[in-house]
């Protein structure tokens, strides 16, 4: 949390950077963090809790009370250091309703006051709300607090996004947010972290409507998006996890996991460290197809860990598996177009590189033929919590289609019938931007399926590969007080 003296914050980040050979790091490439709606800020918080752990930072007071000097290296990607020796997270906190910011800004010191921007009244769950009214009555805060945050990095690698598509503020306001932040930085990345409404978990009536409109945003204006799906979390919970009554805590967590695993490349040090843009180039090898499938291993209990093998060939087995994917999609029915692993814990690099290319080696035809090496490895040394080693999947394939099928299918069906039209045109948008909407996700369908027939797509990306190490010993059993929160007693 920033200190204030005489209505100036006072950052000293590089003070608190370990020295590297005599020289200060200044490599460092910062990410500021932009948290979206209910959805968004839950999946954000539980991030900030599980990084500011690994990192030595105690959420409630943002004071570091580590042991290692890594801890401290690359803690400014994701954290910004005030002069009484704090830490607070580089954030904005955004909703059109106070009530989900204010419970936070209550339970830790970890958030800049200035950076909580709220409306007066909720988006009602209508995209048109979050794009036109409530949303853009706060927007402009929004872009002061990110120019603000911006404006105290050295230098900004991109962008961060948390939110969710089914709801009207993660929607519209989002979406309202990216055209901005590609207008006024072109040259930075936008990662979008995005939760996908499903059938089967819907909450709310117009969510095909809300998902259909944010499509042409996520397509033009986001460089790398995470999709996330509430049924395959709470699958997860219920076959992996074992828990019965699973609530959003246990799901925003799986998410900040896999979030604390995608990122470590950036936290801590190593040889080759991926940053956004080499994880861009890899992932991505035409500019619209950018939407990514994140996996989790292990994904099991405490208790069910006992009896694992504990080998980095069990991990590999378990990231390809569709039961450990967090969005519901079976990657048996598409190809991948790119695949890439990030292993923690204290593991052979050579034995990963033979392990992750005698799955592709083996699976041969569910990867496209026209990119010869697209299975990337990443190691970092230092484990996660309550685990000796873990890996984190990042998959684009061609499987995804049936997501983006299915969300135009739900849209088609209710607007056919104009059904709930009016909370939309009443807002000010037109029936055209919704049939504008769907012409634009069924051209991502056809250009994912035309990928998986071997077709040219259009756009280019490049390849290389990128293994990141550091020097710390994840050789610890867990401790009691380490143990996962699902196993508290």
């Amino acid at each position: 949390m920033s200190e204030k003296s005489g209505g100036q914050d006072e950052e000293v980040a590089p003070s608190l950077v370990v020295l590297r050979s005599g020289v200060w790091v200044d490599d460092m490439r910062e990410i500021v963090t932009l948290q979206i709606g209910g959805a968004g800020n839950a999946i954000g918080d539980a991030f900030w809790h599980v990084i500011s752990h690994e990192h030595g930072v105690d959420y409630a007071s943002g004071r570091f009370g580590g042991s290692s000097p890594l801890q401290l290296e690359r803690i400014n990607v994701f954290f910004n250091a005030t002069a009484s020796k704090r830490f607070y997270a580089r954030t904005i906190l955004i909703d059109t309703e106070a009530s989900t910011i204010q419970r936070l800004n209550a339970s830790s010191q970890l958030y800049r006051p200035e950076n909580f921007v709220a409306g007066t009244e909720s988006a009602g769950n209508n995209f048109a709300r979050g794009y036109h009214t409530d949303g853009a009555a706060i927007l402009e805060q929004v872009l002061e607090s990110t120019r603000r945050e911006v404006e105290s990095v050295d230098s900004l690698q991109g962008f961060q996004l948390l939110h969710s598509i089914g709801g009207g503020t993660g929607s519209g306001l989002t979406s309202l947010i990216m055209e901005a932040l590609v207008e006024q930085y072109p040259d930075n990345l936008l990662c979008n972290y995005v939760t996908i409404p499903s059938p089967n978990m819907s909450q709310v009536v117009v969510e095909p409507y809300n998902a259909l409109l944010s499509a042409p945003a996520l397509v033009n204006n986001s460089h790398l998006t995470f999709c996330l799906d509430n049924e395959a979390l709470f699958q997860i919970c219920n076959r992996n996890l074992k828990i019965k009554t699973s609530g959003h805590e246990h799901i925003n967590h799986i998410v900040a996991l896999t979030m604390s695993g995608i990122t470590t490349c950036l936290r801590f040090p190593g040889q080759l460290n991926a940053g956004l843009r080499k994880i861009y180039v890899n992932m991505v090898p035409f500019p619209r197809l950018h939407f990514l499938i994140p996996g989790f291993a292990p994904l099991v209990t405490c208790k069910q860990q006992q009896f694992s093998k504990g080998t980095v060939s069990e991990l590999v087995q378990q990231i390809f598996s569709s039961n450990n994917l967090l969005c519901a999609i079976d990657l048996r029915k598409g190809k991948l177009l790119t695949a890439a692993g990030i292993f923690r814990g204290r593991m052979s690099p050579r034995e990963v590189d033979q392990l992750m290319t005698g799955v592709r080696n083996k699976n041969i035809n569910n990867f496209v033929d026209w990119i010869p090496n697209n299975i990337k490895t990443a190691i970092c040394d230092i484990p996660p919590r309550g685990l000796k080693m873990s890996a984190t999947f990042i998959g684009n394939t061609t499987a995804i289609q049936s997501l983006f099928q299915r969300l135009l299918d739900g849209s088609i069906a209710m607007l056919r019938r104009k059904a709930h039209l009016h909370w939309y045109t009443g807002e000010g948008m037109e029936e055209q931007e919704f049939q504008d909407a769907q012409q634009e996700l069924q051209a991502i369908i056809d250009d994912y399926r035309s990928s998986a027939e071997g077709e040219d797509s259009g756009g280019g990306g490049g390849g290389g590969s990128g293994r990141g190490g550091s020097t710390e010993s994840g050789d610890e059993e867990p401790t009691a007080e380490a143990r996962c929160k699902y196993c508290a007693e």
